[in-house]
């Protein structure tokens, strides 16, 4: 079955931290949903830096990549499906679904 990896992007963070733990249950109970289909359930970025063409080095994304997830679906539409119950919306933020392309041996 394909993999697809959903990518987070931007999205603001919690006003509270009472906000925070309501986020992030929600967030845990929706990966729990996923069942065996979250290959790679949980992954967020931190300490981004950037490497330009000139080999310069900036902090933090050119892209706001924030995290990424994992999944095993039978098409991109169920791929789809399932992101858009991702509570990472709530947040304002965005998600890119992708199918992960099979590289030879």
């Amino acid at each position: 079955m394909p993999h697809f990896i959903i990518t987070y992007l931007g999205g603001r963070q919690p006003s509270s931290i009472e906000e925070g733990k309501q986020h992030f249950a929600k967030y845990q109970n929706w990966l729990a949903s996923l069942g065996s289909s979250a290959i790679s359930p949980m992954n967020p970025l931190k300490n981004t830096r950037t490497i330009n063409p000139d080999t310069s080095v900036k902090n933090g994304s050119s892209i706001s990549m924030s995290g990424y997830t994992i999944i095993e679906s039978a098409s991109i539409d169920s791929a789809l499906s399932t992101a858009k119950d991702c509570p990472f919306l709530e947040l304002g933020g965005s998600l890119e679904v992708s199918e992960l392309a099979q590289m030879p041996s």
